[in-house]
């Protein structure tokens, strides 16, 4: 029995490759390919963000956290490394709950905490080199047997099989009319220099983030909502500089190496749940919001758990 995936992003191939392992036969549709999905421009640090329900999304990130974790020492994907980073709050809080599945995690001594921040944690988590692990996740799905035809649908109805997975990420908004869908705008930042540990406000009004990559560092951010534009700004440039110097004031402007702007797919909760439609069986993956990488091995597994229920 084959499959179609729709979406060939980090939700679309880490799903096809979880089913191919199942034994099913798998064919992903899809308009782009790596390197020109949204998947490709994230900056992929190991965090659960701009994302809900948290009951199951902490669970889907604790198995994606393993699985990154295993591919990493048993399969030697190089492109997964491990670094420390440190999250500054301005409210002393609880630790979340995704905190107690990991190897290392402790709260920040006060003299570590900087600015105006009131709280913090230090932890390791897995950084992907998207650019490197896109083209990873593709060859492997080819390698299980899977196989890939670029095709566009106005709607969900018009995929052919009985068996539907739709990891169509943004493109959910037109594709099966839910305007729940919505985009939320992500520039970055690539530098030249490596900050040693990553630092971190994850307030998707505050925005900050530098994740160092054995290649370079990713700075970010901003979290716009509704925003559809794709080209780089030139204030957003300024205003993630100015951010990120605040947290670490030996970033050097001079090792600036590019630029980027993706658009995540939100939606207030994410979508992974069965439907039926014209007899046709959909499993429905998409609404990651600003976690796709983080959540994609566990959401995988989800479907792969629904399918079997219904099939």
């Amino acid at each position: 029995m084959e499959i179609t995936v729709v979406g060939a992003g980090v939700s679309g191939l880490t799903t096809g490759i979880r089913l191919l392992e199942e034994g099913w036969g798998v064919k992903i549709m899809t308009e782009d390919v790596s390197p020109n999905t949204v998947s490709d421009v994230a900056a992929a640090w190991w965090y659960p963000f701009l994302v809900e329900p948290i009951e199951k999304t902490n669970r889907w990130a604790s198995e994606t956290f393993d699985e990154l974790l295993r591919l990493k020492n048993v399969e030697g994907v190089e492109c997964i490394t491990l670094r420390k980073g440190r999250e500054y709050l301005d409210e002393i809080c609880e630790p979340p709950g995704w905190s107690l599945g990991l190897p290392y995690f402790r709260i920040l001594d006060e003299d570590e905490i900087v600015g105006e921040y009131k709280f913090g944690w230090e932890m390791e988590a897995p950084v992907i080199e998207m650019n490197s692990y896109m083209p990873w996740l593709l060859n492997k799905f080819k390698k299980l047997g899977g196989t890939l035809e670029l095709q566009k649908f106005d709607s969900i109805k018009d995929v052919s099989g009985d068996l539907i997975v739709n990891c169509s990420g943004l493109g959910a908004r037109e594709f099966c009319s839910d305007e729940k869908v919505i985009p939320v705008r992500g520039q970055v930042i690539y530098i030249k220099q490596d900050p040693g540990f990553g630092r971190f406000d994850q307030q998707p009004e505050t925005l900050t983030y530098t994740i160092p990559r054995r290649d370079f560092t990713v700075l970010g951010g901003t979290a716009q909502k509704g925003d559809w534009d794709e080209t780089v700004r030139h204030k957003d440039t300024e205003y993630i500089l100015s951010k990120c110097e605040a947290l670490w004031p030996e970033l050097d402007r001079n090792k600036i190496i590019g630029v980027a702007v993706g658009l995540r797919p939100s939606r207030d909760e994410l979508r992974l749940e069965k439907e039926i439609i014209s007899n046709k069986i959909i499993i429905h993956n998409y609404g990651h919001g600003g976690a796709g990488v983080t959540l994609s091995w566990g959401c995988a597994d989800e479907v792969v758990r629904l399918l079997k229920i219904n099939t």
